[in-house]
């Protein structure tokens, strides 16, 4: 069965557009320090599950694209990387702290803003848009992938 998620990126690090124009149009997810975003990708994800590309950190967020997850979760090599900004001293190659799975690009979408999310009542309890939330991978239920799918003109998975 399908899963779906929202992944958010910000346009600085990897844009859609930067997502589109790699190699097969897929990325590595590299960066997410969060235990429970994490474990999202580490317990839930599954190859194939759906991705709304959300912009965050910019003027307008909001979702700009559809991917799918391409890839198992795998060590996010940049945990070792001293020279990067996502180093972790504590985070050991034969014990690794930090996953990452790769997310494949399907089609950049029009900006469906914060703001058009949080009008539309059928997507009220859409996780992004509760009070408090930060994560930067959340699920999306299977009705929320439908209403969202519909108002970006997308066909539903």
């Amino acid at each position: 069965m399908t899963s779906y998620w929202l992944m958010k990126s910000e346009p600085e690090e990897c844009s859609i557009n930067d997502a589109l124009a790699a190699t097969n149009a897929t990325v590595p997810w590299v960066g997410v320090r969060n235990y429970q975003a994490r474990n999202f990708m580490r317990d839930g994800m599954k190859l194939g599950d759906g991705v709304l590309f959300y912009h965050s950190s910019c003027a307008e967020p909001g979702i700009v694209g559809l991917a799918r997850v391409a890839s198992a979760p795998y060590p996010d090599p940049t945990q070792f990387d001293p020279k990067s900004p996502y180093f972790d001293a504590k985070s050991k190659p034969e014990v690794p702290r930090w996953l990452l799975v790769d997310v494949q690009a399907l089609r950049k979408t029009r900006k469906l803003t914060l703001h058009e999310l949080r009008a539309n009542e059928a997507l009220a309890d859409l996780v992004v848009l509760r009070k408090g939330s930060r994560l930067s991978i959340t699920p999306v239920e299977p009705q929320h992938w439908r209403v969202i799918s519909q108002l970006l003109g997308a066909p539903q998975q």
